[in-house]
């Protein structure tokens, strides 16, 4: 996702807002409609370059190119794919990349509103993939109109996905494509109906609305029902989940023992967890096996599951998902004014132009002192003191002079620190 191109537009007062921009009718639609509406505001068109198709690079430069029309500005992102990925369900591969490779846009214009050009037909199409999978009341209730991703990049101020478009029926969207004399492209994966989401599209819903002319308002009626339903649910869970959600973690015996009492109760909380943690639902047969899982378990145990392409653990009696993903060290220049410690900025740059500062994968004798006027701990000691889990423990310690330097959700090297002069921070940024 390293690839952008951009226009060069001098920036102006007011709210940024940006639109997910495919070149398709909806995202077409949707970028006219916002254009003709929010004049004052600041307005971005985002394309997503997946390279699954031949004909992306060229749909890169039409949505270019209309963003020029309409004197917005543009940016892009590419998505790798690579082969093993695109063995799997390559629909949901690319969908998760896609909403992190806008949200990851947002962040570098600072923008906390994202438009999506979801309408009404997607949604009876979500509705109607989720029952096929069986799924319960969160994935019967369809996509939201609007959802809040938190960004630590902005200050935990987030990032809002609304879809304005989910009462309009892709009919209608045409009907106003051609009012407006607007060009999208067809995208030809479109008509493959080796994709379930196809397939549903072009075999099912047109049969249905034959029986009932009125289906697809009815889905989405029915998908906004179970929203709120959920919602009420999430509440039942938040109060039935005092003594068991704590943070980002569940506590297992009190969820044990509700689950013995309440086994549906138990079950929403846990399910409700999997949604806060941004997790896909578990199967009615994954969610049976955890519970054997759990039951089987002793004390102080250790377990992992494999959910959503994430690993669950249970460590210290807590479940808690897995945050292993890779990084690299930052050294970030502090403000001359800054009171915070930092490394000398010479001694650094002098050891970056000696090739001194390395990374090394950590051996278990190493020591380090955090604090002052405190001896030098073992890096276990330290770790096992800040309640840093087994997993979280990977990442390379820094070293410069071969001098150990910084420990990733530790801290810094204490007598390399000083209060005055330039002054560099190491910081672990996660990918």
């Amino acid at each position: 996702m390293a690839s952008s191109r951009k226009l060069q537009q001098s920036p102006k007062p007011g709210k940024r807002i940006a639109v997910a921009l495919s070149g398709g009718l909806d995202s077409v639609v949707l970028l006219d409609i916002v254009c003709k509406a929010q004049a004052k505001n600041q307005i971005y068109a985002f394309h997503i370059h997946h390279g699954l198709q031949k004909p992306a690079d060229d749909w890169l430069i039409f949505c270019e190119k209309l963003a020029k029309h309409y004197k917005v500005h543009f940016d892009f992102r590419l998505l790798h794919l690579n082969t093993a990925e695109a063995q799997g369900n390559i629909e949901a591969r690319a969908r998760a990349g896609r909403y992190e490779a806008l949200a990851d846009l947002c962040e570098e214009y600072g923008i906390e509103d994202l438009l999506l050009a979801h309408h009404q037909n997607d949604q009876a199409e979500t509705v109607l993939l989720q029952l096929l999978r069986g799924s319960g009341v969160a994935g019967l209730s369809g996509m939201p109109a609007s959802r809040k991703i938190i960004s630590q990049a902005q200050n935990n101020q987030g990032i809002t996905l609304w879809r304005p478009l989910l009462n309009q029926s892709r009919q209608e969207l045409e009907a106003y494509a051609k009012e407006n004399k607007l060009k999208w492209i067809e995208d030809p994966s479109n008509q493959d109906r080796k994709y379930r989401r196809n397939a549903i599209r072009k075999d099912i819903i047109p049969k249905l609305e034959k029986i009932q002319p009125e289906a697809l308002a009815n889905m989405a009626r029915s998908a906004e029902l179970l929203g709120e339903a959920q919602t009420l649910l999430n509440r039942l869970a938040q109060q039935d989940g005092k003594a068991i959600l704590i943070q980002e973690q569940l506590k297992v015996m009190p969820l044990l023992a509700l689950a013995k009492n309440d086994l549906p109760a138990a079950n929403n909380v846990l399910r409700y967890w999997l949604q806060t943690q941004n997790l896909a639902m578990p199967s009615q047969e994954r969610l049976q096996a955890w519970w054997r899982d759990l039951a089987a378990v002793k004390a102080d145990a250790k377990l992992e599951w494999v959910h959503d392409e994430k690993k669950i653990y249970l460590w210290r009696g807590m479940l808690q998902v897995g945050n292993t993903e890779e990084g690299r060290w930052v050294l970030k220049t502090l403000p001359a004014n800054s009171k915070q410690l930092g490394l000398p900025a010479d001694w650094v740059k002098e050891a970056q132009a000696n090739n001194q500062i390395t990374l090394k994968e950590r051996l278990g004798s190493e020591r380090i002192q955090i604090k002052p006027k405190t001896p030098r701990k073992t890096l276990k000691n330290l770790f096992q003191e800040a309640d840093v889990p087994p997993w979280e423990r990977q990442a390379p310690l820094l070293f410069i002079n071969d001098e150990l330097v910084a420990v990733a959700g530790i801290g810094l090297s204490y007598p390399h620190l000083t209060a005055t002069g330039k002054r560099v921070l190491p910081v672990w940024a996660k990918a």
